[in-house]
């Protein structure tokens, strides 16, 4: 038996012009000038700089009936989920479909020089090796990772020299060829673990007594050492606390990825550009907008002009129509543009603002403990605009401050009670959190408990897992590791 149902959806709908003002709003100010380079390229209808007395075409082509704009381009409705992205939408929603032929094309820069594995292999050329062992060490080299590590088995390593390079050769030859490649600079490359790496290092230095300490304490005791067991190395090696400070001092001075600095492996350079900038003159915030985002453009008088000679034409050719099609198709979106760009410069100045105001304490002091709790909405509702709107300004812009270049997401933050019942930023216990750390005693590191007991003390009740919580977030290890002697 059939049945039938009526189902209502409601989605949420915009226009290909309200996706394209979203995308604006989006970009920071580098990809911003690169968009705009894009539309003065693609659309001749559109120039920079100004235009003095400045004619916008006649409105009578508005509706015109002299002909049928059959080429208009169907604005269905389109499901706004499928052009962008949010923090609130899941990862898996923006793998695909998250990408529109407009969108710009991000190149990255890269630092100037051969690759780290082209470095490696010119320096397996000074060595006398014979044909196998050369295609052993390449191997070997093709294998170092980013950070200058081989993490592969040498079993598996034998495996694919067979079954890739039709090399068949024994466990022992490959260990035999990674000791040359050890040999290799950065030194401790291709080591396969760090206590291998560390110890390669120390190995390849001048033989001090802390030196050779040092490498008796990685190659026996590491453990003891990772653990900051300094006792029971003092104990063991039966030497004295400074002996064991000398050797520990030698080892912090090593590299613990030597791959990381090759000047020529292929790292990306990234170069901040503020979107906005604070300053405090007379004791009050003045915020301004990066000029970059302000560009002057107008509509090509050229092509107004073309729209005037069709008006006064009294023989108007199929041909004629057609060319006066696209003379208005690419008017209106010059129009459009220079519109978006003004909408997009007020959505980013009063949001920034907005912020600003709602942070005004933190920016006139640069204390985080003055940075008030706040959330997206709580910026949204005072200037009237959507969430994802706020969101699309905090992610992807920067200020420049008397402190420093800020990322804007850092102002948001949740909140908590302190014990007087008054929220209080998580930013703010993070920042305390750290200070008490930094201003522990080195012998004897706070742990999680005592660190919530001080919290409480200072008016802040958090329990013990969120202690530790935060002080994942703040990358500080454990109160074990950051032991000093």
């Amino acid at each position: 038996m059939l049945k039938q149902y009526l189902q209502f959806k409601l989605s949420q709908k915009l226009s290909p012009q309200q996706i394209q003002l979203m995308k604006l709003i989006q970009l920071p100010t580098q990809a911003f000038e690169q968009r705009l380079k894009q539309e003065l390229e693609e659309n001749p209808a559109l120039e920079g700089g100004k235009e003095n007395n400045e004619n916008e075409y006649d409105s009578e082509f508005e509706n015109t009936d002299d002909f049928n704009d059959n080429e208009t381009i169907n604005a269905d409705d389109i499901n706004v989920d499928e052009y962008l992205s949010d923090d609130e939408i899941p990862d898996y929603r923006t793998q695909a479909n998250n990408y529109s032929s407009d969108d710009d094309e991000k190149t990255i820069p890269y630092a100037a020089g051969t690759s780290f594995t082209q470095h490696l292999i010119n320096q397996l050329n000074t060595y006398r090796l014979n044909d196998e062992e050369h295609e052993i060490a390449e191997f070997l080299v093709g294998s170092v990772d980013e950070s200058g590590y081989i993490r592969r088995e040498i079993s598996d390593i034998m495996d694919d020299l067979a079954f890739t390079q039709n090399v068949y050769t024994t466990e022992e030859k490959i260990e035999s060829v990674l000791k040359i490649v050890h040999q290799l600079d950065p030194a401790g490359v291709g080591a396969r673990s760090l206590q291998e790496c560390l110890s390669i290092q120390l190995h390849r230095k001048e033989k001090t007594q802390s030196c050779e300490l040092a490498i008796d304490i990685i190659d026996n005791a590491f453990d003891k050492f990772t653990k900051k067991h300094y006792k029971k190395l003092i104990q063991k090696f039966d030497i004295s606390e400074t002996q064991l400070k000398e050797a520990i001092s030698e080892i912090e001075h090593l590299n613990p990825k030597p791959g990381g600095s090759y000047a020529g492996n292929n790292r990306i350079v990234e170069h901040v550009v503020p979107d906005f900038a604070i300053k405090i003159i007379d004791g009050e915030l003045e915020l301004t907008l990066n000029g970059r985002n302000a560009p002057e453009l107008h509509v090509s008088r050229e092509y107004n002009n073309m729209l005037k000679g069709y008006k006064d034409t009294k023989d108007k050719s199929k041909s004629q129509k057609d060319a006066v099609i696209f003379i208005k198709q690419k008017l209106d979106a010059a129009k459009w543009f220079i519109e978006a760009i003004k909408q997009r410069q007020q959505t980013l100045f009063v949001t920034m603002s907005a912020i600003m105001h709602y942070q005004k304490d933190y920016f006139l002091t640069g204390d985080e403990r003055n940075l008030r709790p706040m959330i997206l909405k709580d910026i949204a509702d005072e200037i009237s605009m959507d969430v994802s709107t706020v969101s699309r300004v905090a992610n992807s812009k920067y200020v420049d401050t008397p402190y420093g270049t800020k990322l804007i997401k850092e102002f948001f933050s949740e909140s908590m009670k302190n014990d007087q019942g008054e929220d209080v930023s998580t930013r703010e216990i993070k920042k305390i959190l750290e200070t008490v750390i930094e201003e522990e005693n080195k012998k004897k590191p706070l742990t999680d408990e005592t660190l919530a007991t001080i919290l409480k003390e200072k008016g802040y009740p958090i329990a013990r897992r969120t202690v530790a919580k935060y002080r994942e977030q703040l990358d500080i290890p454990v109160a074990r590791l950051r032991k000093k002697i």
